[in-house]
């Protein structure tokens, strides 16, 4: 599967001055051979416990800032290969997230052994196995949160005791990790700062994804004729372009690059149709759109829209 997409994208568009950039869900020691056949060029994103091959270069403050909340370093293969170099990424934001994450969820198994510890001591945890068998089950449902804990089931007086304390190298870690990812490449004489530009892509192609199943409602529909395909995709790539077009104009009117809420707020507006009867028995209608509130016209104005007042009633569509 994956040399048939190699070999048909270029056939179709060539091989000159490509570079393949992919997520670390498409590397594999087969696939990575495979692109550096004939000096394919590639951006892949490295799995996430080869940071730990980097932890004395994340710990150190020689990075690299691309904006306010995300640096960058460049760093040797920890493999010696001279063919490739890492691209280290720390983000401000992913950081935060995945400080919450990890705090969430040693939260639920801190709990979860302290309900199992309050059902020993209630005597309904009979032996030593039968508290290991619930703490194993445990660890399976909260597999993200069973590293930071060392956990011993001891019995006192013949009643089972199960006790619990951090593991201080994993929370040590995880503090120096967090917000941290990396991707390898054998494009060596970018700039850390243009490989991160040019990997980042894969973000805004998932986004344009998630875009239009979400905020466009575009989702995929399952057409039997290659001209209903065609026409579908041109359907979403229209409204695709019309949705950025909206977030160049936020930005140039200071409201940020994200169209979502000047949407919402554009709703407020509606097509009214008005019936008018007159005397030879002929009605006119005439198709109004409401006058927009003081906040949204504010808005409006900012965008340099303006919205009709009145539309061209077509009897026929």
């Amino acid at each position: 599967m994956f040399l048939r997409r190699i070999t048909a994208m270029e056939t179709l568009y060539g091989k000159a001055d490509r570079i393949w950039i992919m997520d670390r869900g498409m590397i594999s020691p087969e696939n990575l051979k495979l692109l550096r056949q004939e000096q394919r060029r590639y951006i892949i994103g490295a799995a996430k416990n080869q940071l730990k091959h980097f932890e004395a270069e994340l710990r150190q403050n020689d990075w690299q800032k691309v904006h306010d909340g995300l640096e960058v370093k460049r760093c040797a293969s920890p493999d010696g290969d001279d063919a490739e170099i890492f691209i280290l990424c720390r983000s401000t934001a992913r950081q935060a997230k995945e400080k919450a994450i990890h705090v969430r969820f040693r939260d639920r198994l801190k709990t979860a052994l302290e309900r199992l510890q309050k059902s020993c001591e209630q005597g309904r945890v009979k032996d030593v196995q039968q508290a290991e068998r619930r703490i194993g089950r445990l660890l399976e449902r909260h597999q993200r949160a069973a590293a930071f804990f060392e956990i011993t089931v001891t019995t006192n007086n013949d009643a089972v005791e199960v006790k619990w304390s951090p593991r201080e190298a994993q929370d040590t870690w995880a503090q120096v990790s967090e917000g941290c990812y990396a991707f390898r490449t054998n494009v060596k004489e970018w700039t850390p700062e243009e490989l991160w530009q040019a990997y980042i892509q894969l973000t805004d192609a998932e986004a344009a994804f998630r875009l239009q199943k979400d905020d466009l409602k575009l989702r995929p529909v399952w057409h039997q004729k290659e001209e209903r395909v065609k026409a579908h995709i041109f359907v979403c790539f229209v409204a695709y372009v019309l949705w950025k077009c909206l977030g160049q104009l936020c930005q140039q009117a200071g409201l940020d690059d994200e169209p979502r809420k000047v949407i919402q707020e554009m709703q407020q507006l509606q097509l009214t149709d008005v019936v008018l009867p007159t005397r030879k028995g002929v009605e006119i209608r005439l198709r109004c759109v409401t006058k927009p509130e003081p906040a949204l016209a504010l808005l409006l104005q900012k965008l340099k829209l303006k919205p009709p007042s009145r539309l061209i009633f077509n009897a026929n569509l």
